[in-house]
């Protein structure tokens, strides 16, 4: 058992021993160790680092420049007849023409609805005979003016011949006041002439006016059509009975044709009365195109947009009323970038947008607006003239990271 403390002994003084007289050794030989520490650490960094580096995702990128394009306003709406009119009846009659089948084209002035006369006929042939009768009144009127105005100036001579007789002595004072009176009859007899003739030339103007009622009453009867169209309803039947207001037929004009939309307040002054425009219906998919020929002052107190009308020729008569479409109306062009569509990408905000790459290889992101959809791909704006995007590899990079960049040719 005493072989223990013998050990604990020894070693103990060996440890007396190094710290006392050994010591410069011992703090070199620990020194040392603690300087190598530095440079491990330093190669174990580096060796960590070149495989980091090395995981840096590859993005395949474009390099785009904006682009002069003309920029449109797209709208939904919908087509519209150019004219469409309710066609009614003026007078009651029996309707006394055959009916007008819907469908059927019409030409302007064309007969709709023909009504029976009944004694409209002959009102105006009385009409007629009373403005015969008044037109024969006016000479006899006329000539009693005349006869009227001759018995003035007779009056007129006696009564001055009067005057000078009695101023003279040769005639009293009796004769001359008889011959003032004179005078005075026969202007009033001129003055009741004068007002004969105004009644006779009245009597005209009343006939006339009886005649020119008879014949638009007569006229009322024959229903034409205003303008050239279509027939959207059938005519009025044989022997039915039309009340003033009562419907003959409709019509409606399909060429030329308008497109109706709304604009948004927004995008209001982007347009203009004369620009170019052009639509997509929805039924067959048809392309037409036509000029704006309204734009709205007021806006619609609900929805707060303005309401345009586009006139599209429609010769063919192909395009219906009230199809759905997608309008194109022209505006100022813009600068815009040609982008796949493709590259597109949202942020952490659910902003759409484009991620960029800048000279240091370092991510961005850059918020868009579209401003048209092509084969080709998207035009947008938002971005910096000259601008290389990823293409490939946007998905698996944020803002901010490095990242490995090859270039693709824009035509590619």
């Amino acid at each position: 058992m005493r072989i223990f403390p013998l050990i604990a002994a020894i070693a103990l003084s060996v440890l007396l021993y190094m710290a006392v007289l050994e010591r410069p050794a011992l703090m070199t030989f620990f020194g040392a160790e603690a300087a190598q520490t530095p440079d491990t650490q330093t190669e174990a960094e580096a060796e960590i680092a070149e495989p980091l580096a090395d995981r840096r995702v590859k993005v395949v990128v474009q390099k785009l420049t904006a682009q002069s394009i003309d920029n449109a306003v797209v709208l939904r709406g919908q087509t519209a007849a150019a004219r469409q009119v309710d066609v009614r009846a003026e007078t009651s009659a029996i309707v006394v023409s055959e009916p007008l089948r819907k469908g059927a084209q019409i030409e302007a002035g064309q007969i709709m609805c023909k009504l029976d006369e009944g004694t409209r006929s002959a009102a105006l042939t009385q009409a007629r005979a009373q403005l015969t009768e008044a037109q024969s009144r006016v000479p006899e009127s006329e000539a009693r003016v005349e006869e009227a105005t001759a018995r003035l100036e007779e009056a007129k001579i006696n009564q001055n011949a009067s005057s000078r007789l009695n101023q003279d002595g040769f005639a009293s004072t009796s004769r001359l006041a008889s011959s003032d009176a004179a005078v005075a009859t026969a202007q009033a007899g001129v003055s009741s002439a004068q007002s004969g003739l105004s009644a006779a030339r009245s009597g005209i103007e009343g006939a006339q006016a009886a005649v020119a009622g008879a014949e638009a009453e007569l006229a009322r009867l024959v229903i034409k059509a205003p303008f050239s169209g279509l027939l959207e309803s059938d005519t009025a039947e044989l022997g039915s009975l039309l009340q003033p207001g009562a419907l003959c037929g409709t019509i409606v004009q399909l060429n030329p044709i308008k497109l109706v939309g709304f604009v948004p307040e927004s995008q209001v002054n982007h347009i203009q009365v004369g620009a170019i425009a052009g639509a997509r219906l929805a039924a067959g998919g048809g392309d037409v195109q036509g000029r704006v020929t309204f734009l709205s002052r007021s806006a619609d107190p609900t929805t707060r947009t303005f309401l345009t009308e586009i006139e599209v020729p429609n010769p063919d008569l192909a395009i219906r009323d009230g199809q759905t479409a997608e309008i194109l109306i022209a505006s100022d062009g813009a600068n815009a970038h040609l982008v796949p569509q493709s590259a597109l990408t949202l942020n952490d905000e659910g902003a759409l947008g484009l991620r960029l790459v800048d000279a240091a290889n370092i991510v961005s992101f850059q918020e868009i607006k579209l401003v048209r959809d092509t084969v080709e791909g998207v035009w947008v704006t938002g971005l910096p003239t000259e601008a290389n995007i990823i293409v490939v590899g946007q998905e698996y990079v944020v803002e901010g990271v490095e990242v490995v960049p090859t270039q693709r040719e824009a035509s590619q």
